[in-house]
């Protein structure tokens, strides 16, 4: 996983990608006192970050291995991504998603043709489940995020980040994005480093699930003591992979980690000052930049969050605009 992958990967989704706005808001700027920029991945196809990767995937698979389809595992956003990506290139998908997944979440993934597989995610070892299931299809795996692939298409974030902040003037800033598995967080690294280096990648994530910011903190990657109980449901994994954690470990400044009310309250703000929809999981990065930014980061150097997904229910986005 190199800049020639994200290149190359930029190259096959030009077309189907969206080239999503890099946002700015006064308001926001003034309650984290420093300028704040917003990458708005939630308007992405699918209402996430995740086609880049599933259209990258799909698209480097010869097509032998595409003909019984694949499958993939997933909370909800690699999901649908995958799913959309599947059907637009006329091959079956599989998704295996968690029972408590975000309803909206599951009922798209079936609007896009794919089959859904639901499991207990607190007693269930998902990446076996999902092993199983392909086997018995004869499908390829399309992981979330461990796979070279899948990290190349996230890097093209990264590209559009630099783009986009030359334009604006800035070559210098701090890169807050939303990580689970590490999969945008190190493409997007991976990016920045090639092609902004003064821009520094750090990866936000909710209390109790930041075992990325434990591993970048002590040096080896930790795992999370628990599978569920936040309603960041878009991050919530057991621990980074085999492939994120290494150029995480080598390219990012420190984590932060924000709680359930600040990702709540970076919904509302993301909506009322930006016309955004976030979901939790998609605003942890904002929430980090109001409100917690990580050991490292300059007080005279602007900040920039991904918004990373936009996938809400509706009962937790009422929650979050009653915080107005």
């Amino acid at each position: 996983m190199d800049r020639d992958a994200i290149f190359a990967a930029r190259d096959r989704l030009a077309q189907h990608a969206r080239r999503t706005p890099l946002l700015e808001s006064p308001f926001l700027n003034e309650i984290a006192g420093r300028r704040v920029l917003v990458k708005a991945e939630c308007l992405q196809h699918t209402g996430s970050f995740k086609f880049r990767g599933a259209w990258s995937a799909l698209t480097a698979l010869p097509a032998e291995k595409r003909a019984n389809g694949v499958c993939a595992v997933s909370s909800g956003n690699h999901a649908q991504g995958v799913a959309m990506a599947a059907q637009m290139m006329g091959v079956p998908a599989t998704i295996v998603m968690p029972a408590d997944a975000p309803r909206l979440k599951i009922e798209n993934t079936r609007a896009y043709g794919a089959e859904v597989v639901l499991y207990d995610r607190a007693t269930v070892d998902r990446d076996a489940l999902v092993r199983q299931v392909a086997e018995e299809r004869g499908q390829h795996v399309i992981m979330p995020f461990d796979d070279a692939d899948v990290i190349a298409g996230q890097g093209t974030v990264g590209l559009e980040i630099a783009e986009q902040a030359a334009e604006l003037g800035i070559t210098r800033a701090h890169v807050l994005v939303c990580c689970g598995g590490g999969g945008l967080t190190a493409g997007i690294a991976t990016a920045l480093h090639a092609t902004a280096p003064d821009m520094r990648v750090h990866p936000a994530e909710p209390e109790g699930f930041d075992d990325v910011a434990r591993s970048l903190s002590t040096g080896t990657r930790q795992m999370n003591s628990v599978r569920s109980g936040s309603i960041c449901d878009a991050i919530l994994t057991p621990e980074s992979g085999d492939l994120t954690w290494p150029i995480m470990r080598d390219l990012c400044g420190a984590g932060a980690v924000v709680s359930d009310d600040m990702a709540l309250d970076a919904v509302a703000a993301a909506f009322q000052r930006l016309k955004l929809v976030v979901e939790p999981g998609g605003a942890v990065a904002l929430a980090a930049a109001l409100w917690a930014l990580p050991d490292g980061v300059a007080a005279d150097v602007p900040v920039i969050a991904v918004a990373t997904g936009g996938n809400v229910d509706a009962d937790i986005f009422a929650r979050a605009l009653e915080r107005l």
